[in-house]
């Protein structure tokens, strides 16, 4: 396994990305995807300086979660999430990429409630429209907003969206300039709704984490690049 180099390559990257966008390298975050990879390799990962890490299925996580309880990692829960599951993972999590619905947002409201905790959130854009994909519409994504803002429980944190998978990594700098655009339209018309501290752009992955950085992403969620293939 080569995950110290990776991630040193990765952090360079965005670094590189970061500073020729005009940006701080500090202000963008990476996850390291665990999704199939193992309890030793999110050690290395850890061991490398990587302190994010992103789950997409319950089940999955869990036993990680339980064999890495001594580790102070932060933990993000990235993958489409059945509000049944939420119980499992409230108390875990440090962030939910993936909200795409009032009920899914409601449910995450109670359970945060019941665990003492205000649990931070991102609305999923389905930003290309496509079938396979869950998330909202951008039309729509205000309106859903505007619902959220008034759970107690919840911290609505930004936007987090999963671009269709290109061969050129600039195919997808349209998608992620509409995020962007998306993101400030939408603090500049909640701002009364004291809203006005949501600031996190969770896109870009490991085909095309440098555009995304450049066109403003805070958090990038990496799981081949960092670990190398999956099996």
């Amino acid at each position: 396994m080569h995950i110290k180099e990776n991630a040193d390559k990765i952090l360079a990257g965005i670094a590189a990305a970061a500073k020729s966008a005009g940006r701080r390298p500090e202000d963008v975050t990476l996850v390291g995807v665990t999704k199939t990879f193992g309890v030793e390799h999110i050690k290395e990962a850890f061991e490398a300086g990587v302190v994010n890490f992103g789950e997409n299925r319950v089940q999955e996580f869990l036993p990680k979660y339980e064999a890495l309880k001594e580790f102070p990692i932060k933990w993000h829960f990235i993958g489409h999430l059945q509000r049944n599951k939420v119980k499992y993972i409230i108390d875990k999590v440090d962030m939910i990429h993936s909200v795409d619905s009032l009920d899914l947002a409601k449910e995450i409201n109670k359970q945060a409630e019941k665990a003492k905790k205000i649990m931070q959130i991102l609305v999923e854009i389905n930003i290309a429209g496509e079938n396979s994909k869950f998330g909202v519409s951008p039309d729509n994504a205000e309106e859903l907003m505007k619902n959220l803002v008034n759970m107690r429980f919840l911290n609505v944190a930004g936007l987090m969206c999963v671009p269709p998978f290109v061969e050129k990594a600039a195919e997808n700098r349209h998608f992620f300039q509409k995020m962007f655009n998306l993101l400030v339209d939408i603090q500049r018309n909640m701002i009364y709704h004291g809203s006005n501290h949501m600031k996190v752009l969770s896109m870009g992955m490991s085909g095309d984490y440098l555009v995304a950085v450049e066109e403003g992403a805070t958090i990038v969620r990496i799981g081949t690049s960092l670990f190398d293939k999956r099996n």
